[in-house]
């Protein structure tokens, strides 16, 4: 397991649909290791392959209670199947630095998507789990949560990240 190095906006990696997986071996295994190792180092509770310059469908989840110990899902070519309701939540992003926002996103999901083996899966879910799938999966379409803010406050984040990247190369 190796932590790889978390691309952040405005990457362009990050904005591209990623490809979907089709070989289930020891390579895609290597991958969820190393995402699995960079999320809990980062600190995260989710992280899609884009994040870390692979363009495929593939994201980790933490699916553990604050008192539990770490525990997570990894879901390769995931898709949203339904979606009902609404809920708006605090999101931040690993890819995203320094921007933390309230997001709209449905209430319950229904995904499919395969382990790593390549055998299928259906899960329903709602409320915070909800929230970290869609986040996760938008990552794997290329979008960012800040493409579902309000245009001020997206470009407003724009400009402090142009100014944030101009300082780092000036440092």
């Amino acid at each position: 397991m190796t932590i790889q190095t978390i691309k952040e906006y405005p990457e362009p990696v990050l904005r591209l649909k990623a490809q979907p997986v089709k070989a289930f071996d020891d390579s895609l295994r290597t991958l969820i290791a190393d995402m699995v190792e960079t999320m809990y180092d980062a600190p995260g509770i989710g992280l899609a392959a884009p994040q870390i310059g692979r363009s495929l469908r593939v994201i980790v989840v933490d699916t553990t209670a604050p008192d539990e110990p770490q525990r997570y899902l990894a879901m390769i070519n995931p898709e949203i199947i339904a979606r009902e309701g609404h809920q708006v939540d605090e999101e931040g992003c690993l890819s995203v630095p320094e921007l933390t926002a309230q997001v709209q996103r449905y209430l319950k999901v229904t995904v499919t998507y395969q382990d790593e083996d390549g055998t299928a899966h259906q899960l329903e879910t709602e409320n915070r789990f909800a929230v970290v799938l869609q986040h996760e999966i938008d990552h794997l379409n290329g979008v960012l949560f800040i493409d579902h803010l309000s245009p001020l406050k997206r470009n407003l984040y724009k400009k402090k990240r142009k100014k944030m990247l101009a300082a780092e190369q000036a440092a």
